[in-house]
């Protein structure tokens, strides 16, 4: 018995001592998608903050894939020791109603930092006559089924954004899915499909131009980059409200101690004038907040839009 508990002291006391000494070695970050996305710029904030405060190198590992999930299994099944991370954006919420098979399960990976929310903007082609919500809604009550709306692929928040609208305006309108933004803008620009919602900072330069027309805001409130834009709340959806969000995770297990460290080094890294103007840049707003709430924002996140997948009849892949 004495044998077994000075097993359990020197295995205590080495585990405080690697605690202690972390990082001891380079600190990688997964990113689920693509270099040049959102979601990887996010990472590479992040990972340029923690190489500073950390003392280590940080280096972001693209490891794209099935809407983020095979760098979620990746990073799911690393050393719990926080040297292996994981950037993950609202598609995290979504994919366990949306995937049958993941390479992960929730309990596998735990929440370390919220890190930013970013809103989306619905706009119209100009060839559609509607400057505004109401008369946007009134012309796709007129036009039951014969107005699409795209999306860079099914479950995005894209698409599940105007899966909200049909609910709660009562309205019919065909998804379009593609994959990705980069395939769809072609079709947007000439109005071949005349509405989306998507990410602020994408949809701003064309906005400006006159190329597209901004309805509403997905947000809670309104956005600085488009300020005299309403929220789609404020034109008679209310309660409505979209969010990409991005936050960043490690592999369970990973001792608390490292997880607190993780959590402060964010909260302080977002915080900071530089990050929040290149977060304003993106649309993004810091999102600052303890594991325990990220944890419960992730989770209502994946109630919430679980719920609406199941209403909408969304198949499992």
């Amino acid at each position: 018995m004495f044998r077994s508990a000075s097993a359990g002291i020197l295995l205590a006391l080495a585990c405080l001592s690697a605690q202690a000494q972390y990082p001891s070695q380079t600190v990688r970050i997964i990113v689920g998608f693509p270099p040049g996305g959102t979601t990887d710029v996010i990472g590479r904030l992040i990972a340029q903050e923690l190489t500073g405060s950390l003392g280590r190198a940080v280096v972001v590992e693209n490891r794209p894939g099935a809407s983020g999930t095979i760098g979620s299994g990746i990073t799911a099944k690393s050393s719990p020791d926080g040297h292996t991370l994981l950037v993950v954006s609202s598609t995290h919420g979504t994919a366990p109603a949306l995937y049958a098979n993941l390479p992960y399960e929730d309990k596998d990976l735990v929440p370390a930092a919220l890190i930013a929310t970013t809103p989306y903007v619905l706009v119209v082609h100009p060839s559609m006559a509607a400057t505004n919500m109401a008369q946007l809604l009134a012309y796709l009550k007129q036009n039951p089924g014969k107005v699409e709306y795209a999306s860079s692929s099914p479950g995005t928040a894209q698409h599940l954004a105007g899966e909200l609208v049909q609910r709660m305006a009562g309205v019919s309108i065909v998804h379009v899915p593609y994959k990705g933004t980069g395939a769809l803008m072609p079709d947007l620009l000439s109005g071949r499909v005349p509405m989306m919602f998507e990410n602020i900072a994408i949809m701003t330069p064309h906005i400006r131009k006159g190329s597209l027309r901004p309805i509403a805001i997905s947000s809670a409130k309104r956005t600085p980059l488009l300020p005299d834009v309403p929220t789609v709340a404020e034109t008679g959806l209310a309660g409505f409200e979209v969010l990409g969000w991005f936050a960043l995770l490690a592999p369970s297990k990973t001792p608390a101690e490292i997880i607190r460290r993780l959590n402060g080094d964010v909260n302080a890294a977002i915080a900071r004038p530089a990050i929040v103007a290149r977060f304003a840049e993106l649309g993004a707003e810091p999102l600052v907040g303890s594991p325990e709430q990220a944890a419960a924002f992730i989770k209502g996140e994946q109630d919430k839009w679980g719920k609406v997948i199941k209403d909408a009849g969304i198949q499992q892949q």
